[in-house]
């Protein structure tokens, strides 16, 4: 074995690279195309779903400016997509977050992003589930034609019963490995776009046709983000923007079972970012030339409806046919989602394992699908008990979870930005490329996530933040001690593993280092 004293430029093959101490975790290699791999970004953010959940909140705090927050969201992402895009190049690892952070900044950082990319998908996971439950009673409600069906959905034990089982059954479609995940997708994911442009096309038409009164006229100023009323109501839109986006890193944690691993993850995400804002900000605008983002009627804030947009505009925008389409989008689109977001979250703890952050027994890979299996299991059971103690406390799960969703996507996703400009940091006067991608974007899109962090931790102190429910005897908001709480709970059990652990957290496993070398036959 001969040592080389650099990294292998883009476009080098190199034979037997092992990135210093990063290790093999025995994933099934070159599973995923370029394709395969923005297919499951998209699939993961889940378009249709992340639209019927937030758009009708985000035009409720922010009014006609949703088009310009849906832009100011996707601006701190595509910052943090080139910092995911240049670390993955170094150190393709299906650790991501946690593996970089740890190699930048130390263990203990290093554990606590991981913590927060662990817990936000399982609170993710949650909500879909919860949202796939609720599809699949209206559509078996609209298929039949039977209200009562549809209204099982309200029963409490019907629903966690229905919601526990698609939980179960993502966990064993994820558990066979990339290639049933990635043929599942094709179709999921195509329904999803075709609906979504079926969606606007309708939507347009019955704008230009002025259908509904409170429907309204283009403007510019809907690009316009400083048009909104108040920092707080911008602060939350922007929340509820990035928790839109947020799953295309899913991409990256398949580097190591997808064909050129230091390059294609990267490439994917690009690609799958693009499509995602282009979805949003046609279907955003189209929804509110047609219907208008007021309080009243049809319109996106109406708080009847606003927690689930398209189950109300469905018939009235597509009509009773083709509004079935929709329900079935959704459906899809959480379906979908649930199953691929297990991805990340698998591979991060079994990342964490493998450099003995989390218990040995994690690091197991089956041996015939070449998948994390026990961690994909204990991520679908955590996920149950999850959304099962959050419905019996809370009457508002699925508001609440998202916004405490937000600040756990800001944690890490800011953390990770740092890592990369600190990790590249004796890199960043080589060339101005180096300079704008390894470390005055990452550092801005950081930035700017950290801001939307701590803004809406302090505006979520306010019992009426978010649900609008509190804690009982506190004057505390729900997502405030949602968010803060799971991240105490990290503290804890980082603690705990220490102790059982020392090695790792001495940075004897996985080293703080500045860029590795390169070790090739």
């Amino acid at each position: 074995m001969t040592q080389l004293d650099v990294r292998p430029r883009v476009g080098d093959t190199v034979s037997g690279v092992a990135e210093g101490d990063v290790r093999g975790k025995g994933l099934g290699k070159g599973s995923v195309g370029l394709v395969g791999s923005a297919v499951i970004g998209i699939s993961t953010v889940a378009p249709v779903y992340c639209l019927t959940s937030t758009l009708g909140s985000t035009a409720g705090e922010v009014g006609v400016q949703m088009p310009a927050v849906f832009l100011a969201g996707f601006l701190p992402m595509l910052l943090v997509a080139f910092a995911y895009r240049e670390l993955n190049k170094a150190v393709p690892d299906c650790g991501t977050s946690f593996t970089w952070t740890v190699k930048a900044f130390g263990p203990r950082i290093g554990w606590m992003c991981g913590w927060g990319l662990v817990i936000a998908t399982i609170i993710v996971l949650s909500n879909l589930a919860g949202v796939a439950t609720s599809y699949f009673w209206l559509l078996a409600g609209e298929i039949t034609g039977s209200p009562a069906i549809a209204a099982l959905d309200d029963h409490k034990a019907v629903h966690l019963v229905t919601c526990l089982t698609l939980i179960a059954a993502a966990t064993a479609i994820s558990y066979r490995g990339m290639t049933a995940t990635k043929g599942v997708q094709y179709a999921l994911v195509g329904l999803q776009l075709a609906v979504l442009a079926v969606f606007v096309t309708m939507a347009l038409q019955k704008a230009a046709a002025g259908t509904f009164d409170t429907g309204l006229d283009f403007s510019w100023s809907w690009m316009n983000p400083f048009a909104v009323g108040s920092m707080a109501s911008f602060t939350a839109g922007l929340s509820l923007s990035i928790f839109m986006y947020w799953g295309w890193d899913a991409c990256l944690a398949t580097n190591e079972e997808t064909t050129g691993s230091a390059k294609t993850p990267g490439r994917a995400s690009l690609i799958a970012m693009a499509v995602l804002v282009g979805s949003y900000l046609a279907t955003g605008v189209a929804a509110q030339l047609a219907v208008g983002s007021g309080g009243e009627g049809p319109g996106l804030a109406n708080e009847e409806t606003s927690g689930n947009v398209f189950a109300a505009l469905a018939g009235p925008v597509m009509g009773p046919a083709l509004g079935i389409l929709l329900f079935v989008a959704v459906l899809a689109s959480a379906a979908a989602s649930l199953q691929t977001t297990f991805i990340p979250v698998a591979r991060t703890v079994l990342a964490m394992s493998t450099y003995q952050a989390l218990p040995a027994s994690y690091a197991k890979v089956h041996e015939r699908f070449k998948t994390p299996g026990r961690a994909t299991v204990v991520a679908g059971v955590a996920t149950g008990a999850f959304y099962t103690v959050m419905t019996l406390v809370s009457e508002n799960v699925l508001t609440d979870t998202i916004f405490a969703l937000g600040l756990m996507i800001c944690f890490y996703y800011s953390l990770t930005a740092f890592a990369c400009a600190w990790y590249f940091r004796s890199e960043l006067r080589r060339s101005a490329r180096d300079l704008l991608f390894k470390g005055l974007f990452p550092v801005l899109g950081g930035l700017l996530l950290a801001a939307v962090f701590f803004k809406t931790l302090y505006d979520a102190w306010d019992p009426g933040y978010g649900s609008g429910s509190g804690i009982p005897g506190l004057g505390v908001g729900n997502v405030f001690v949602i968010g803060v709480g799971l991240l105490l709970l990290g503290l804890v059990v980082m603690f705990v593993t220490e102790r059982r652990s020392p090695a790792f957290f001495r940075g004897e496993v996985l080293t703080k280092a500045t860029p590795a070398l390169v070790v090739e036959d």
